[in-house]
């Protein structure tokens, strides 16, 4: 079984490397992410400028593929170019933070699982619910008992796994939930500064939610220390309203 790693904060991240070595010793392990962190960088793609690909060694072994883009890039080189074949799993993480509600949109880890998707390729998003003294530990583990659960049950086409992990020991940790995507709106709040040339900017400092979440969802079951897994896809149409549109569609129509 081959196993492909990404991530969004980059191939020499601490959690990349705590599933690398979770991974290692009983799967085919192929590394491909980008060399400098990419966090909040959503789906984006390169197009204007080249993909420059080095190989990345630890410990004057090979590790894997650092590219300078975006974790969907180095998806997509990885599956096009760089691998022999096809990867059986692409796993994105472990992602330091969570990646939960809203975040989801923005996110460089869930992006690269939903690439992965997209190509057909069954993926997970780990990440972990911490940004002091990560433990990956824990995550790890529970990715990889995930994964043997998902070859043998499959997923769904289009369909890939957000998954959060609390920062516990796996011995406190209250349980998995299966879970919908929170839509509660981020307090947005930006710190306005000057640089040394009395030049103005604004840095994003928001934090956390507006209101609280509603039980069901992964912002919730994250909060009361429980494992989050939420199924997510690409397609974004709202199919009610689009059989709504559908019954009025003169005035949609230029006249």
């Amino acid at each position: 079984m081959r196993i492909l790693l990404t991530n969004d904060d980059g191939i020499f991240a601490r959690g990349i490397y705590a599933l690398y070595q979770a991974f290692k010793d009983d799967y085919e392990v192929h590394v491909v992410a980008p060399e400098s962190e990419q966090s909040a960088v959503g789906h984006a793609i390169s197009l204007s400028c080249p993909l420059r690909v080095k190989e990345v060694y630890r410990n004057g072994t090979f590790y894997g593929y650092a590219v300078s883009g975006t974790p969907a890039d180095s998806v997509k080189i990885a599956v096009n170019e760089l691998l022999k074949s096809s990867p059986d799993m692409v796993i994105s993480g472990i992602n330091l933070g969570p990646n939960v509600g809203i975040n989801v949109l923005y996110s460089g880890t869930v992006s690269a699982a939903t690439e992965a998707s997209i190509l057909g390729i069954p993926a997970l998003a780990v990440s972990l619910d911490s940004y002091e003294k990560p433990d990956f530990t824990p995550a790890a583990t529970f990715a990889k008992k995930l994964v043997k659960k998902i070859m043998k049950t499959k997923l769904p086409a289009g369909v890939c796994l957000n998954v959060n992990v609390p920062a516990l020991p796996l011995h406190e940790i209250k349980g998995v939930a299966l879970t919908r995507q929170a839509t509660v709106p981020l307090r947005d709040r930006f710190e306005k500064r000057v640089d040394p040339r009395m030049h103005v900017y604004y840095w994003e400092a928001g934090d956390g939610f507006l209101y609280p979440p509603d039980p069901d969802t992964d912002i919730y079951a994250l909060s009361q220390g429980m494992i989050s897994i939420t199924p997510i896809h690409h397609d974004l149409t709202h199919y009610a309203a689009l059989e709504e549109f559908k019954k009025m569609p003169s005035i949609y129509l230029p006249e």
